[in-house]
């Protein structure tokens, strides 16, 4: 089980109104909870990435906990102000047969 899937079912166990959430929301704190793992294993904290960013520890806060409409640009500046580079990997749903494009 991934450190994401654990964070929300623990929240999701101590705050009922967020386990009604959480299969709506589940890709927003995804990315958000990726972010702030990632920028931890760098050693760094939100005032770091805040300077290296050049804007405020309040917007890193943000980005890491209501991340539903980051831009792709905005995760490659952050990923690049902790010295590490993005990956996008797109699949499909593990329940839908593979549909070849045409």
């Amino acid at each position: 089980m991934s450190d994401v899937r654990k964070y929300a079912e623990d929240r999701a166990r101590r705050d009922p109104a967020f386990a009604e959430r959480l299969e709506a929301g589940y890709e927003e704190l995804k990315v958000g909870v990726l972010l702030r793992q990632a920028r931890k294993r760098a050693g760094l904290t939100q005032e770091q990435v805040a300077d290296r960013l050049n804007t405020k520890k309040s917007a890193i806060s943000r980005i890491e906990n209501h991340s539903g409409d980051i831009r792709l640009s905005t995760i490659e500046r952050y990923a690049h102000a902790l010295g590490w580079t993005v990956s996008v990997d797109l699949q499909p749903p593990p329940d839908k047969e593979r549909r070849q494009a045409p």
